[in-house]
């Protein structure tokens, strides 16, 4: 193998494929990129056994081959080289060359040979959606995913595909998240799937706020086409639980509050949170809020917000990062939040969306 390429572009390909390697690959393999240059393309490959991404770039090829590289290290001198052209070069016995005016490394590589294969998506189930509309559907769900390794079928995202809509729902157990848009183009095929917290932080990573996502389903792995960037993940095999059975119904009396004063205030309460003592009391009166906070052998604070409410007084508690997951990620100007009790979730409703979360004993 033998190919010339911009500084770069190489260096963006490889920024675009390198996040999934593991430094502690169980496989020596799996720690590097697998380079494979014909037809003056170049396609860049990771994986990790779970998450699988590629990409192209063009390149001037002067010999058509492949080989694997070690992924940081590749990454490390690329960024390092001066702008300009680059050669790179596959040696006998695996040994790889990269070159550019004044500086020339060598680096150890392995054959392709043991590199996992990318799975093929022939005659599967497609469908394409806009990049912003996906990407916002992930930012208002991933943050309630769970993180506990014993709870693997909550460390990911549900998505449910009917003909007129998709939906996505996420829960570690104390929070929930869930989000529904209209397809702008009525589906045939319906799917419901589990996609891994890791591909789908990998998926955020690449979406744009412009173009077309096309999504390729197969029977346990699902594919995403987001601009010749392609990734495919394992899906979470299992039984997402029933999520509509915990969404109360809404109640009548509800808090109208500013958003970004509302979440402004929560994090200056927050500045005094603990691992120990992390809840923030909320309290409840005519027309106002107080947010406070009180942790012993640190501080206390206190701040009043303007808000319309006509219901009863009420005291509750809640995990601040919690409210700021999704506060932030909510377009709103004004947000109206559902308390019913010191014992019962607090819920913020949309038109098509729903977060859900526990309070906390004070």
């Amino acid at each position: 193998m033998k190919i010339q390429v911009i500084k770069e572009n190489l260096l963006s390909g490889v920024q675009t494929v390198q996040n999934i390697v593991s430094p502690r690959a169980t496989l020596p393999i799996l720690g590097n990129i697998l380079l494979e240059a014909s037809n003056n393309n170049l396609r860049m490959m990771t994986t990790d056994l779970d998450v699988g991404i590629s990409c192209e770039i063009p390149v001037d090829t002067q010999e058509d081959g492949s080989i694997t590289i070690p992924a940081k290290k590749f990454s490390d001198i690329i960024k390092e080289l001066p702008e300009g052209n680059i050669t790179i070069i596959v040696k006998k016995n695996n040994l790889v060359d990269i070159e550019c005016e004044k500086c020339r490394f060598k680096l150890m590589g392995l054959p392709r040979d043991e590199f996992p294969k990318f799975p093929e998506f022939k005659d599967k189930d497609t469908l394409q959606l806009d990049q912003a509309v996906l990407k916002e559907l992930f930012n208002l769900t991933s943050f309630a995913v769970s993180h506990e390794e014993t709870r693997y079928i909550l460390n990911g995202i549900l998505v449910e595909i009917k003909e007129t809509y998709i939906r996505l729902v996420a829960t570690d157990g104390r929070r929930l998240a869930t989000v529904e848009r209209k397809l702008s183009v009525p589906t045939k095929k319906e799917f419901s799937v589990i996609i891994p917290i890791k591909a789908v932080n990998e998926l955020n990573r690449n979406l744009k706020d412009a173009g077309k996502v096309l999504i390729v389903m197969g029977t346990n792995q699902i594919l995403f086409d987001i601009d010749k960037v392609l990734i495919v993940s394992r899906l979470i095999e299992g039984t997402f639980p029933n999520y509509k059975q915990v969404i109360p119904e809404s109640v009548e009396k509800k808090v109208k509050v500013n958003k970004e004063e509302f979440l402004a205030a929560i994090r200056r309460a927050n500045l005094l949170a603990t691992p120990d003592f992390q809840a923030i009391k909320l309290e409840l009166f005519k027309n106002k809020m107080v947010i406070s906070k009180s942790t012993p052998d640190v501080g206390e604070s206190r701040e009043e917000l303007e808000i319309e409410y006509q219901g009863k007084e009420l005291i509750v508690g809640f995990n601040p990062h919690y409210l700021i997951d999704v506060l932030k990620n909510l377009r709103e100007e004004t947000i109206e939040f559902e308390l019913s009790d010191a014992d019962k979730p607090g819920v913020i409703r949309t038109a098509d969306y729903l977060y859900l979360v526990l309070p906390m004993r004070l």
